[in-house]
């Protein structure tokens, strides 16, 4: 039934919405929302687990340049082997664990590393150890930038027994004086992953 302006009644119109369709095609609009839905879920957990894998210790370590030059280090390192038994693996300390910095730290990484990779740049120890202390400079310029971010990602100065550390570390880990310095985490642990580079004074 419609109304003397021609429209239709709110029962015609609720009877429309349940009504089968009279053409085919108007069938494929649940059906095909409900696979691009599919594709979604389907794309963004793909997404998802290439963020995950591309962080693992198992994929920064695949190339030989990483697996030649600095395992190895790593493996003798605090953050490798520990008495609490806490693992920190590359990503954890040198990509950001927020979403949008993350993407970012990748996105940098991809246009600076595979190029150099593909260029062989650093494919030799020769190589490698020739700009190892250019690398190494740039991380802690990035590092003393977000005020050690991915340190504190672990690390927490609220969270340390400072009685339990020897007195010098304690006066360090000291908030304030930290605060008044201008210092942060990387001011006084450069190398705690790798060992200091060549030619680092």
């Amino acid at each position: 039934m419609a109304d003397p302006n021609g429209k239709a009644s709110p029962e015609t119109q609720r009877h429309f919405l349940w009504r089968k369709p009279r053409t085919r095609w108007l069938l494929g609009i649940p059906i095909g929302g409900f696979l691009l839905l599919l594709i979604g879920l389907g794309l963004s957990s793909g997404f998802a687990a290439a963020v995950h894998y591309t962080g693992t210790l198992e994929f920064c370590t695949s190339c030989h340049e990483m697996r030649d030059n600095m395992y190895g280090e790593y493996q003798h390192s605090p953050h490798y082997k520990n008495v609490a038994g806490v693992r920190a693996v590359c990503s954890d300390c040198h990509v950001p664990h927020e979403f949008f910095p993350k993407m970012r730290a990748k996105f940098l990484a991809t246009l600076n590393e595979i190029p150099k990779w593909a260029m062989g740049t650093v494919n030799t120890r020769e190589k490698f150890t020739a700009v190892r202390l250019e690398m190494a400079e740039h991380v802690w310029k990035q590092m003393k930038a977000t005020n050690s971010r991915e340190c504190r990602n672990c690390h927490s100065i609220e969270a340390m027994d400072l009685e339990a550390q020897d007195s010098g570390a304690a006066k360090k880990h000291n908030k304030e004086r930290m605060l008044a310095r201008g210092e942060t985490c990387i001011d006084c642990h450069k190398g705690i992953g790798h060992g200091l580079p060549p030619g680092y004074e």
